[in-house]
């Protein structure tokens, strides 16, 4: 077992090293805010379930593997390879691999004139004004440990600016692959997005491990600056390997009568810390935080969220699905924090969970903090199991028991998937839950194990 000492000198060697070659080291503000941030990390180390907002979330796991950078280690990988996990129809994708930039792997086309999408290796160096207007500007490294260690590290990762007035209408994708090796290897990529007032963006973080690495941690961070008028969507999805660790925050910044939605999709990974931080900043924001997840065997997957209404007339929501089987571990934290000028809030918090098995293990906790006295705030959790008399009914109808569990499972999830936008990202999502859930209801007693997605090849409607 490593201890706190042997934790803290591995990463110590590795900032050293890091801080001598990363991008940007001469660039006095860069380096500033990367020592400080190294520095708070060294003063309070990994989170533990002593501290209120992981008391459900044991990291350990992470703190105790020796991890180290995976600098000029990227991986070789051919676009055949990496076909599989393309989203059809998007405006580009950026592939980082390690979480440095592969631009022989990336697709970069169809973006309307002004728009700027790039490595923020590449940008530091050549365009260091804009990146130091907003770049640490929002995030708060002293809450968490996570954020901390991000921006001790940062280097590479997306930069992605949206002029004022601009309709982006294809989707950009980030897409963040884990190799892993020998060794257990760790990257912090850090994505900045910046969308100027009166524009409108998709943006979609995809995170996929390729079968056969070792364990890997990946630590995100992102940005999103919401100007005012904006109307932007932010997808998460997360479906690495059942040896990756994968934290990430999104920090959203909303400005007048921005519009904001963030979906979240957790399908894989050992351990998963999905953070959600929007602050409605300016008067008249609107924000939607939606999620699903999805987890079996002893997957744990965390969905922390952190709404803050900062300014007068902004209404939020919050809706989280949770399906869990096997000894899987879910949580939902979900914090509603009202301030002393957000008069006329209207906010919104669900959270409602299937358990599939007897060892499946699901912690809630809605929370509001109201500190304003003109408001309308409500939350709520519900936790199941399958209704016996549904999945009697559909049995009662000639639909054997396997096939009806994924009806009432899809009709489930089919909640999440409602509340997207109808197009490539919605219908890229759909075929992954499709997937998931099919290996989820086959995996229970007594259903057949032949009869999965990834064989037959069938989709929900066929067996309706």
């Amino acid at each position: 077992m490593i201890t706190a000492t042997q934790q803290l000198g591995s990463y110590l060697e590795s900032f050293g090293e890091f801080e001598k070659l990363a991008a940007g080291h001469d660039l006095p503000w860069l380096r500033k805010l990367r020592r400080d941030a190294f520095a708070r990390f060294c003063e309070v180390g990994f989170p533990t379930t002593h501290d209120e907002d992981w008391r459900f979330t044991n990291v350990s796991a992470i703190a105790q593997t020796p991890f180290r950078l995976t600098r000029n280690g990227r991986a070789r990988l051919s676009q055949k390879e990496l076909e599989p996990y393309r989203v059809v129809g998007v405006a580009s994708q950026l592939v980082f691999v390690n979480g440095r930039f592969a631009r022989e792997l990336s697709l970069l086309s169809k973006l309307p004139d002004g728009v700027k999408v790039s490595s923020l290796a590449e940008e530091i160096p050549s365009n260091p004004g804009a990146i130091e207007a907003h770049f640490g500007r929002y995030l708060d490294i002293r809450r968490d440990a996570f954020c901390a260690l991000n921006t001790a590290f940062v280097e590479d990762g997306a930069y992605v600016h949206i002029p004022r007035g601009t309709l982006v209408e294809e989707p950009i994708c980030l897409l963040f692959v884990s190799t892993g090796g020998d060794a257990p290897s760790m990257s912090h990529p850090r994505n900045l997005i910046v969308a100027e007032e009166d524009s409108q963006a998709t943006f979609v973080e995809d995170y996929v491990s390729l079968d056969g690495g070792g364990a890997v941690f990946c630590n995100t961070v992102t940005e999103l600056v919401a100007g005012d008028h904006t109307v932007l969507s932010h997808y998460m999805i997360e479906r690495e390997h059942k040896q990756a660790f994968n934290i990430s925050t999104l920090r959203i910044q909303q400005g007048r009568s921005a519009n904001v939605v963030s979906h979240s999709v957790l399908l894989g990974g050992a351990l998963v810390r999905n953070n959600v931080h929007p602050v409605l900043a300016g008067e008249g924001g609107e924000c939607l935080i939606n999620g699903l997840f999805i987890g079996n065997g002893h997957q744990h997957l965390d969905n922390y969220m952190l709404v803050e209404h900062a300014s007068p007339r902004c209404g939020s929501r919050q809706f989280y699905n949770g399906i869990l089987d096997g000894h899987a571990h879910g949580v939902f934290h979900g914090r509603i924090i009202v301030h002393k000028d957000a008069q006329k809030t209207d906010a919104k918090q669900t959270n409602r969970n299937l358990l599939l098995s007897d060892d499946a293990q699901i912690d809630t906790k809605p929370q509001l903090e109201i500190y304003a006295d003109d408001v309308k705030c409500t939350h709520g959790a519900t936790i199941g199991q399958i209704e016996g008399d549904a999945l009697f009914y559909l049995r009662s109808r000639g639909i054997d028991e396997v096939s009806a569990r994924k009806l009432l499972l899809f009709a489930f999830a089919s909640e999440c998937l409602d509340r997207m936008k109808q197009g490539p990202v919605r219908k890229h999502v759909e075929g992954l839950i499709n997937r998931c859930l099919f290996q989820v209801a086959n995996s229970a007693p007594g259903a057949s194990t032949g009869n999965r997605c990834e064989d037959t090849g069938r989709n929900w409607e066929e067996i309706a």
